[in-house]
């Protein structure tokens, strides 16, 4: 009589490296489609007639979506199961990338809106994924999925120049091309469409969907220091991505040079991504991590204030920052939680707040500028967000979980 036999490793092997690239290739699409934006709003404002203030509002829509929909995300996760929710999510970022490239002025803010919405599904969702299906790796598969973002999201911002011509008449091409990535990425994670696993929530809540016996995330004090360091590390990353050019083109630098560097920023990310994975893992408190990179944006808001007209060395500083800050709180949704359904609510909960506060940051810093006639004034207030980041990162980046409810005292 022979017993039947386990399944192969190797097969198992494959489903697993399958799935990994699949997880790499959805990160890649979560900055390509909103990096290139800003070196070609120039062009987007001249081509549908609207002011400078308006045109920046391109870059905030997408944060706005990210805060309105992520506290709902887990609950649809909970209705269609992770596997589908991100795929659903990508087939939706195809098609609104193709709308906000369409010669129709609606269409760009129609398309905007509903990539906003697909990226926040993704945003919240893949977190918790990875917690489940790597739960010992939770800091290396974020960073090396953040390391791919960067990397989309630097090819993204150098090409949107040349692509978009001298005359800047192919911008809706230079944003219209990366439909093909979230095709890509689709096609490569469909046979996990094949899944259907539902988080193990106890009860349907969309702002709160944790197993019931672990301590909601909204009443932990850890939980809202993760939050901050969230919405203060983002606001300086989209304030940095949409007015760095600008602030490059005031001191005499040419637009092309200026997206090469948004490029090059988007690329050292890359590479302090990879670098800060791998000190994340072997870290069980990340406080010294947090701080070392606000001081990194600390330096280059500073050098940007000082002297402009030396991007090229302030864009390396702060892509460190930025590479590094985004994947230490990626990783805190998983570290700082027990539970993968605990994680996805405290991702949806920080991304929730964090993004709703950083869209006005380009905002704010536009205004500023407006009101004062230079840079000098946005880039202080600049500073000081990056010194309540450091301070923030370091409370949350603390050796502590939010774990069980408290027992309710008997009688």
């Amino acid at each position: 009589m022979t017993t039947p036999s386990a399944p192969p490793t190797t097969n198992r092997g494959a489903r697993t490296g399958l799935l990994l690239v699949g997880i790499l290739l959805i990160g890649a699409n979560l900055r390509a489609a909103i990096t290139p934006v800003g070196p070609v709003l120039g062009d987007i404002q001249i081509d549908h007639g609207i002011s400078a203030a308006l045109a920046s509002v391109l870059i905030s829509i997408p944060l706005v979506a990210f805060a309105l929909v992520s506290p709902v995300a887990p609950l649809i996760a909970r209705k269609l199961g992770m596997e589908r929710a991100l795929g659903a999510s990508l087939g939706l970022l195809a098609i609104a990338i193709v709308i906000r490239s369409l010669p129709w002025s609606p269409g760009l803010w129609i398309g905007t809106v509903l990539l906003g919405i697909a990226i926040a599904v993704i945003n919240v969702v893949l977190p918790s994924l990875i917690k489940r299906d790597f739960p010992d790796r939770v800091g290396s598969v974020t960073g090396w999925y953040s390391a791919v973002q960067g990397t989309a999201a630097a090819i993204a911002s150098g090409l949107a120049v040349p692509i978009a011509g001298a005359d800047g008449s192919g911008w809706r091409l230079a944003l219209g091309i990366w439909a093909g990535l979230a095709v890509i990425a689709l096609a490569v994670f469909w046979p996990q469409l094949r899944s259907r696993t539902l988080p193990l929530h106890d009860r349907p809540a969309a702002l709160d969907p944790h197993p019931g016996q672990y301590r909601s995330p909204w009443k932990s004090a850890l939980a809202w220091q993760v939050t901050a360091f969230m919405g203060l590390q983002s606001t300086v990353f989209y304030s940095i991505i949409t007015w760095l050019p600008s602030i490059e083109r005031s001191a005499g630098i040419d637009a092309t040079t200026a997206g090469f560097h948004q490029s090059e920023l988007q690329l050292v990310g890359v590479l302090s991504t990879i670098t800060a994975a791998a000190l994340v893992q072997r870290s069980k408190n990340q406080s010294l991590l947090a701080l070392g990179s606000a001081l990194f944006s600390a330096a280059g808001v500073i050098g940007v204030l000082i002297d402009p007209t030396l991007a090229v060395l302030w864009a390396a500083l702060l892509g460190a920052a930025g590479g590094a800050s985004i994947v230490i709180v990626l990783s805190m949704f998983g570290l700082r939680t027990s539970h993968h359904g605990q994680a996805a609510a405290l991702s949806g909960m920080a991304q929730s707040i964090g993004y709703l506060f950083a869209a006005f940051g380009p905002i704010v810093i536009g205004l500023i500028h407006d009101a004062t006639g230079s840079w000098q004034a946005p880039l202080f207030v600049l500073l000081g967000i990056v010194i309540a980041q450091a301070i923030f990162g370091m409370l949350a980046g603390r050796n502590r979980v939010i774990g069980l409810r408290e027992p309710v005292p008997a009688g």
